[in-house]
């Protein structure tokens, strides 16, 4: 993980995501997923910059199948924003840094 997007794990997510009194940003990826790693600096870098405001986790879906299966994940990666508890908005794909500063904008 890098040194602010987090690892959360199917035991955390509610207590780290779902009882966060900001919006957070959840990636669902796993290590073999090409477009995973693709977008994985575009994660660090959001994380950084909505550090205080948002938070960024990344959910590995091989070794966190609970909160995968609970979240319908069938396609990596994809970035769900939760606020209040609830899911907000989601993007599936390799999205850009852009696109992923505008999706966590939206609920700040």
């Amino acid at each position: 993980m890098g040194e602010f997007a987090k690892a959360v794990t199917d035991t955390a997510f509610d207590a780290e995501v779902l009882n966060s009194d900001k919006p957070v940003l959840v990636d669902f990826w796993a290590e073999w997923c090409g477009p995973c790693r693709m977008i994985a600096d575009s994660v660090e870098a959001v994380a950084q910059d909505f550090q205080g405001t948002a938070g960024v986790f990344k959910l590995n879906v091989d070794e966190n199948p609970t909160v995968s299966n609970r979240y319908g994940i069938r396609s990596i990666p994809t970035l769900i924003v939760f606020k209040g508890g609830q899911e907000q908005e989601r993007v599936v794909g390799g999205v850009s840094r852009e696109a992923l500063t505008n999706l966590v904008k939206r609920h700040v």
